[in-house]
């Protein structure tokens, strides 16, 4: 599906979906622990549906009614399911070294650019802590044998997902375990997060040194209702659409400024740019503002990069963003493909080693590519709004991965 947006604005109140990082966590936990949980406020997107799809029939049964999610374990895992993670590398990702420690033979299956994304040195350590894995960058990836407690290193500068699965994983290995997380640790704040959903459910994880986690043996246990919390890394979007544009004041709701989320850190951020950005008790509020350029270090919000590129593009001045350099393995390479975004519309920016420089200035309008990425599709939509002529963006569905409601709600709230 190709869209064209123009408009010299967005105005009103936005109530955020619920946090995608958030959603796969707490479905994993509830999955995995001993009673029935009820998440409330579950709003799949293609990411979510997938991991609730794989959880379905394997480790739980997952009914749904209207947002509210019912979630009740199996007894044990079945063996011999096909768990399909569709495009979501952090479905495959956690699931993982969920399905090792299971002991459960079960094969993974998705598209075709997931199973090209890499999953060293992820693989490496399941297969030295008991797993029998099928050869890596190909689907299917048959998982076989069992994950043993034990001492587990990883290195953190290239997934927190891979950290993230064996949090998920060793509280069920049966014994005590140490992970520890060599080298610089990339988006820590993830790994946070899933700590804090681990912890609501009972484990016993303690990180006895920074970056150095025992794990007992204990297990989950559910907490009996929970909610899944509105979604940082979504509601930049509209944040940032808000603080370039000629519109009205944007308010988002349902954002816990509390939250674990590492991408909370885009009031920070656009308040740097020179926004007038603020909470209430009713939510997050931006006007339109005169923006200016800044430095973004981007290594714990490796997703906010896209779009706080193109506010950059929309502001006066030159903005530098570094550490960046894991976005070349995401959807796309996203530092190419930010950039071609803005150039395609009449800015200007360049890719560096870790991240990338943009010009500001404004931008004019155009036609741009999404390369089938969510967040460059939905970063495109902001673009428009600073834009003088139309911006068409092709593909535009590729938007659906994470928030599947996105432009007709954009088209909604347009002035």
């Amino acid at each position: 599906m190709d869209i064209t947006l123009q408009a010299n604005g967005i105005g009103g109140r936005i109530d955020i979906i619920s946090s995608k990082s958030r959603l796969h966590r707490l479905m994993i936990c509830a999955a995995l622990a001993k009673g029935k949980t009820t998440i409330r406020n579950a709003i799949f997107s293609k990411d979510t549906q997938a991991t609730a799809g794989c959880l379905d029939g394997y480790v739980a049964q997952i009914r749904r009614e209207g947002t509210d999610l019912e979630i009740c374990p199996l007894p044990e895992a079945c063996a011999g399911r096909v768990l399909d993670c569709g495009e979501s590398g952090s479905t495959f990702r956690m699931l993982l070294p969920v399905a090792a420690v299971l002991g459960k033979d079960v094969t993974f299956t998705g598209s075709d650019y997931l199973a090209k994304r890499p999953i060293s040195p992820l693989y490496e350590v399941l297969c030295e802590g008991g797993a029998a894995l099928s050869q890596p960058g190909q689907f299917p990836l048959t998982c076989q044998g069992r994950l043993r407690p034990g001492e587990y290193s990883i290195a953190g500068n290239v997934s927190s997902q891979f950290i993230s699965g064996l949090l998920f994983a060793l509280p069920m290995a049966g014994g005590e375990s140490l992970l520890r997380v060599t080298g610089k640790v990339e988006s820590r704040p993830y790994i946070d997060m899933t700590l804090d959903a681990l912890w609501q459910f009972g484990a016993e994880i303690e990180e006895v040194e920074p970056n150095l986690f025992r794990i007992g043996s204990k297990g989950l246990t559910s907490p009996g209702e929970i909610r899944a919390e509105g979604d940082w890394s979504n509601g930049a979007f509209w944040l940032c659409a808000g603080a370039v544009g000629k519109g009205k004041t944007v308010l988002c709701g349902n954002l816990d400024p509390a939250s674990r989320q590492g991408d909370r850190k885009i009031v920070e951020i656009l308040r740097a740019f020179g926004a007038e950005i603020g909470m209430d008790d009713q939510g997050c509020w931006v006007k339109p503002s005169a923006l200016h350029g800044i430095e973004i270090d981007a290594a714990d919000i490796p997703d906010l990069v896209p779009v706080l590129a193109v506010t950059a593009a929309a502001a006066a001045g030159t903005t530098r963003i570094i550490h960046a350099e894991r976005l070349r393995l995401k959807e796309s390479d996203r530092i190419e493909s930010t950039c071609a975004l803005i150039n395609a519309l009449g800015g200007s920016a360049r890719p560096t080693e870790d991240g990338m420089i943009i010009a500001g200035g404004g931008l004019r309008g155009g036609q741009i590519d999404s390369y089938n990425d969510h967040r460059i599709a939905m970063s495109a939509a902001v673009a428009a709004v600073a834009c003088g002529k139309p911006v068409t963006i092709q593909n535009a569905s590729a938007a659906d991965k994470s928030y599947p409601d996105f432009f007709p709600l954009f088209q909604s709230h347009c002035v």
